[in-house]
């Protein structure tokens, strides 16, 4: 796997407990960051605190429902006190919803699907810009999909969520184009081992995909602190 020194910078995981969230949390544990992690499984997340402690690295655990109404917010005020800084904010957790004729989508999934993909890294930037420019390198990567792209039938929650977040990301990137310390970009990770995936390709062999995190070099290179990338959406071909 890539090889990365992030001795003594700050890393926020979104949608930590499991997939590539839990695996790139790892990654950068190991390499030397100090772990935020949050997700709604707080049994995930302890597993995640098990192997991270296993293999010498360091995290604090923060079980958060990102559909929760001031819990990101919450979260950017303890990191203020008690950090004063973030340096890498990966934007993980996700939400499919269901696969079924945009015809007969429920508000409830609507609600869903549009918060934790949209609205969730939205309320994220609002509350950790100002943590991230504190870094000497700040890095800010969202797993988005290429669903946003290929707009394929039946996915309309997932697919126009994820354009939203892409438009987002893209204009707030161009908001920091002329400053280096902040680096902003999107990641399509293509098709993983995963139980999103799982989910949404029930026939697949889960055995002809690739690991979780043979994504890492991938986002390594992004949350690098001498990372030059900006503003681009990024397609890993696993």
């Amino acid at each position: 796997m890539t090889q990365i020194d992030l001795q003594g910078r700050l890393a926020l995981v979104s949608g930590a407990s499991r997939g590539i969230g839990r695996a790139m949390a790892l990654e950068l544990a190991k390499a030397g960051a100090h772990v935020i992690a949050t997700a709604r499984t707080t049994g995930g997340l302890e597993e995640l605190d098990d192997d991270i402690t296993a293999a010498g690295g360091s995290c604090t655990l923060v079980p958060l429902d990102l559909m929760s109404q001031n819990g990101i917010e919450k979260l950017g005020g303890i990191i203020t006190e008690r950090w004063e800084k973030l340096d890498i904010l990966l934007a993980n957790a996700g939400a499919l919803g269901v696969l079924t004729p945009a015809s007969q989508v429920k508000s409830k999934t609507w609600h869903e699907v549009i918060g934790v993909n949209l609205m969730a890294p939205a309320r994220m930037i609002r509350a950790f810009e100002p943590l991230l420019l504190a870094s000497d390198a700040g890095r800010a990567v969202f797993i988005s999909s290429g669903a946003a792209a290929s707009r394929r039938a039946f996915w309309a929650p997932y697919a126009a969520s994820k354009a939203g977040l892409d438009a987002l990301v893209e204009s707030w990137a161009n908001e920091h184009v002329n400053n280096p310390k902040l680096r902003i970009n999107t990641v399509y990770p293509g098709a993983l081992r995963t139980q999103m995936r799982a989910k949404a390709f029930p026939g697949e062999n889960p055995n002809d995909l690739s690991e979780p995190r043979a994504l890492w070099p991938t986002i390594a290179e992004l949350v690098a602190p001498d990372c030059t990338r900006n503003g681009e959406t990024v397609k890993f071909e696993g």
